[in-house]
């Protein structure tokens, strides 16, 4: 089964820290990744990419682990992909 893997906007975590994580976790080149970012806060959420179910959710679990490492309350969020 595949899932999305999507980050949600807050008002704390930098918008750079949401870059790199962009680039270093996800493979995002810096364009993809700026574009992305304003996506995310003018939305309030956006996918960052689809992935078998275990390595969306490890990839979840990663995100969510460098972020309290940096005390960001950055969230990322594993749901089913259901596109055709």
């Amino acid at each position: 089964m595949a899932a999305k893997v999507l980050l949600l906007n807050d008002n704390k975590t930098t918008m750079e820290f949401v870059v790199q994580v962009l680039e270093n976790i996800f493979g995002k080149t810096r364009d993809e990744a700026l574009k992305m970012v304003l996506e995310i806060h003018r939305d309030g959420s956006g996918i960052c990419g689809v992935y078998d179910l275990d390595r969306a959710w490890n990839i979840a679990e990663s995100v969510t682990k460098l972020a309290r490492r940096n005390n960001y309350p950055l969230r990322c969020v594993v749901e089913p992909d259901v596109t055709i």
